[in-house]
């Protein structure tokens, strides 16, 4: 999927991405054609990728007839990428399709990618590949083929988990029943780490939904753990006695690039501390320009008010639209707009103003940090409140100590206005000037 603006980007980073599927004729194995004994089905997974899409890497399912010489891969991830698809998109209903893709082909696109290739091959019963190839073909059919994406919950991952599932006459969902490692955030903040802005941008984007508990089988929405999960279990086997769900397993390719972390990384000091170098910048430029009547200091200081504006505003701006007219649900009710919302992006207009020179607009920009800041501690007093339950911690600890610093900025800016100091400076030009007496 291609990189639109930076939300759109970061948003659409949530998707995964897909190779072209070619048309082709009904297989065997949708025919009827194909005996149990013939045919053999594999997961594949593929490791993630360098760009947005492709870190949270993908899945897909490959059926093999070696009595025809057929095989295909079947991928829960094509897109048609064009003006309704990001219509679609901005409004929170996005459209994908199953598609048959070339096996040799689509490996080798990602080995090119330098992503692994690993496959497990699934030991069925006869009835069960069978029925499970069936299923595949019937759903490329046009009739079928297409779903409504949604990250966490149904994508081209969990699709392949539900079709083992079926095939295991259940097994699988049984056996995932068990509670899961971590949160879908700390899932998600785990394959974000690599660009820990963006990591960060998501975070401040999605809300609760993704903070509570989960289980094992809400996990297998990533390839990883879905191939995990089916190296684990066992199933009954043709004469009914437990067997491991992976006959055997191997590598096409195996990247050279690290794989995701294990854990999420910890940047709740490391944002604190850019939070707190932000907000108390904003005080030492006031106080400089206020002593010093620099205009460096000046500029500096609108300039700092504009970026922040922007780089806050924005997201936070476009948190609220997506709120109040999207079915982006994952943006609901969300916390951080405390933090950021639309009153942010005021700061832009405002600092450059500021930089070039306007004293009026300095008593606009001190209302827009104070009720900014003041949103940001009412939102972290609310979280004694259980309904109050968003994991945003490390957005409180970045955003709250700029929105502090930028309104104690301008409260500081006016104290020295007023303090003896500024009286002074004032008094010295006329104090220059002889007085003029008369008898």
């Amino acid at each position: 999927m291609h990189r639109l603006t930076l939300v759109a980007t970061c948003l659409l980073g949530l998707l995964w991405g897909a190779s072209p599927a070619r048309a082709a004729s009904a297989p065997p194995w949708g025919t009827g054609e194909s005996q149990g004994a013939d045919l053999s089905i594999w997961l594949v997974t593929f490791s993630p990728g360098d760009d947005v899409p492709s870190w949270w890497g993908h899945g897909s399912l490959v059926v093999v007839d070696r009595q025809h010489q057929e095989q295909r891969l079947y991928n829960y991830g094509m897109f048609t990428f064009d003006e309704a698809m990001l219509a679609h998109f901005a409004m929170g209903r996005l459209e994908f399709w199953v598609g048959e893709s070339s096996v040799n082909g689509t490996f080798r696109f990602y080995k090119s990618e330098n992503r692994d290739v690993r496959v497990q091959e699934l030991n069925l019963t006869p009835e069960q590949r069978v029925r499970m190839a069936k299923l595949l073909a019937d759903n490329v059919l046009p009739e079928n083929r297409n779903y409504l994406y949604h990250h966490y919950d149904d994508n081209c991952v969990t699709r392949l988990r539900d079709m083992i599932d079926q095939g295991t006459g259940g097994r699988l969902r049984e056996y995932d029943r068990a509670a899961g490692r971590m949160t879908l955030r700390e899932h998600t903040r785990r394959y974000t780490a690599v660009n820990p802005p963006m990591s960060i941008l998501l975070d401040f984007m999605m809300n609760n939904e993704i903070d509570h508990p989960i289980t094992r089988w809400e996990e297998a929405f990533l390839p990883d753990e879905l191939e995990q999960q089916v190296a684990a279990i066992q199933v009954p086997g043709a004469d009914g006695q437990p067997v491991p769900l992976v006959a055997k397993q191997w590598n096409y390719y195996e990247a050279t690039r690290a794989r995701p972390p294990a854990e999420p990384p910890n940047y709740g000091p490391w944002v604190f501390a850019l939070g707190v170098l932000l907000g108390g910048g904003a005080l030492g430029l006031a106080a400089w320009e206020r002593r010093t009547g620099s205009k460096l200091a000046r500029v500096l200081w609108g300039v700092e008010n504009a970026v922040l504006g922007l780089v806050l505003g924005i997201p936070g701006t476009a948190l609220f639209v997506m709120w109040l007219v999207t079915n982006h649900t994952v943006t609901y009710h969300n916390e951080n707009l405390f933090l950021a919302n639309p009153v942010t992006l005021l700061a832009l207009p405002y600092g450059v103003r500021m930089a070039f020179g306007s004293a009026k607009v300095r008593a606009r920009l001190k209302w827009v940090w104070a009720l900014l800041a003041a949103t940001g501690v009412l939102g972290g007093v609310l979280k004694v409140l259980p309904l109050f339950d968003q994991n945003n911690w490390r957005l409180i600890a970045l955003i709250l100590p700029i929105s502090v610093g930028m309104a104690g900025a301008f409260w500081l800016d006016r104290l020295l206005a007023r303090g003896p100091g500024s009286e002074r400076a004032s008094a010295r030009p006329s104090d220059s000037v002889p007085s003029l007496k008369t008898s």
